[in-house]
C-alpha cells in the first residue's frame, strides 16, 4: 500500500519518486553520465566521444494564448531543460497526440511555429509521431524529447560545484506567473493595476525562457550548473539544485533583481513572488572569478542580472539573509501560481 498520497495535479512527491521510481531504473549502464535526479532537468549519456543530454516533457499547448504563442511556450518548455546542461540543444523528436477539435488551420499555425523557433536555434527534428485521438485534450497535446549534444568539457552539472562559487540569478522571480497569468486573465489585470499595468505584464510571457540565458553562459567554463526555476520557484528550484549537489547555500534576497511590474503583480496578486512557477529565470552556480563577467555579458544582452549569494559547506546548511535577519532557506512545496489561477478562472 502506499506511503505516500499522490497530488490531485501537477508533479508527484520527491518522497514517492524516492521510493517507487529511483529503486527501478532498469539496466544499469556505464554510459549514463548523469540520470534521473531531484534538482537535475536533464539526463546524459556518453556515445563515443561525444555526451547527449536528453530530457521528455509534455507538449504544452494552450488554445487561449493563441497557437503561435502556445507553440512558442511548448517549444521552449521542451527545450530550456536541455539548454541548461551546458550543451548545444539539437535535435526534437515528437509525439503529437492531437485532440479532435484541432482543426488544420491551428495545427498548420502550431506546427509553423515550432518550425520558426527550431531553425532559430539550429535544431533538427528527426523523428515523430502525428494523429488524432479521441480522450486527448488540451493543454498536454503530446510529448517531445529534446536534445542537447557536445563534448565533455562543455557539460555541467552539480558534480562540478565547488565551496566559494557565486550564485547567479537571471530576470527575477515569478517570471512565469506573471506571463501566464497576464495572458490567461487579462481582464482582471486591468481591473486590478489598469490597462498598461496589463500590458506591461503581457510583455513578460516571451521571457519565459532560458535558451538566450544558457547560450550566453556556455561561453563561461566556470558556469558549473545551471537550472531554470520552474514550479515553485527560485526558493524551489535553489533548494533543489543544493540537494542535488549535495552542498549548502547562502543567498542574499534583496540582491536579487525582481522587475516592477512582477513586484507590482505579487502586491496585487498576494502572493510571494520567490515561491512562484518562473520558468525563463537561469540559476547559475559559478567559479567566483567568472561570475560578475557573467551577470555583465547578460546584461549586455538585456537580460537582468546579479550575483546573489555562494556555495558554502553543506554543514553551514541553505541560509536565506533579509531585511528581517537570517531564515532557513526550505522547499516551498505549494506553488502559489496555481491558486491565484484557479481563483482568477472562477470569475
Amino acid at each position: 500500500m502506499s506511503k505516500e498520497k499522490l497530488p490531485e495535479l501537477g508533479k508527484i512527491h520527491p518522497e514517492f519518486f524516492d521510493r517507487v521510481i529511483y529503486p527501478r531504473l532498469g539496466v544499469p549502464d556505464k554510459n549514463i553520465i548523469i540520470g534521473p535526479c531531484h534538482g537535475v532537468d536533464y539526463g546524459v549519456l556518453k556515445v563515443g566521444d561525444q555526451y547527449q543530454a536528453m530530457s521528455t516533457d509534455p507538449f504544452f499547448i494552450v488554445p487561449a494564448f493563441g497557437f503561435d504563442r502556445a507553440a512558442w511556450f511548448g517549444f521552449h518548455i521542451i527545450f530550456c531543460d536541455v539548454a541548461v546542461s551546458g550543451l548545444k540543444p539539437k535535435y526534437l523528436t515528437i509525439d503529437l497526440n492531437l485532440p479532435p477539435a484541432m482543426t488544420e488551420e491551428q495545427l498548420e499555425e502550431m506546427w509553423h511555429r515550432v518550425h520558426l523557433e527550431a531553425e532559430r536555434y539550429e535544431i533538427s527534428i528527426i523523428t515523430g509521431h502525428t494523429a488524432r485521438y479521441t480522450g486527448c485534450d488540451y493543454p498536454m497535446v503530446g510529448g517531445a524529447t529534446a536534445i542537447a549534444v557536445g563534448p565533455e568539457k562543455d557539460l555541467r552539472g552539480p558534480h562540478k560545484v565547488r565551496t566559494g562559487d557565486k550564485v547567479v540569478v537571471t530576470k527575477g522571480p515569478a517570471v512565469e506567473t506573471t506571463g501566464l497569468l497576464s495572458v490567461l486573465f487579462p481582464q482582471k489585470f486591468v481591473e486590478a493595476g489598469g490597462e498598461e499595468f496589463q500590458r506591461q505584464a503581457a510583455d513578460v510571457f516571451y521571457q519565459m525562457s532560458v535558451m538566450d540565458d544558457c547560450a550566453i553562459a556556455r561561453g563561461f567554463p566556470g558556469v558549473h550548473v545551471m537550472h531554470d526555476a520552474t514550479e515553485c520557484g527560485i526558493w524551489g528550484g535553489l533548494y533543489e539544485m543544493a540537494r542535488a549537489g549535495d552542498y549548502g547555500l547562502r543567498v542574499e534576497q534583496d540582491l536579487i533583481p525582481i522587475q516592477p511590474v512582477i513586484k507590482k503583480t505579487a502586491e496585487l496578486f498576494a502572493f510571494d513572488p520567490f515561491c512562484a512557477i518562473s520558468e525563463g529565470t537561469l540559476l547559475a552556480v559559478v567559479d567566483p572569478l567568472e561570475a560578475d563577467e557573467l551577470s555583465r555579458a547578460f546584461k549586455r544582452q538585456g537580460i537582468l542580472s546579479a550575483v546573489v549569494g555562494e556555495v558554502v559547506d553543506k554543514q553551514q546548511g541553505l541560509e536565506i539573509i533579509c531585511q528581517e535577519g537570517k531564515r532557513t532557506l526550505e522547499h516551498p512545496k505549494v506553488d502559489p501560481y496555481w491558486t491565484i489561477a484557479a481563483e482568477l478562472a472562477k470569475g
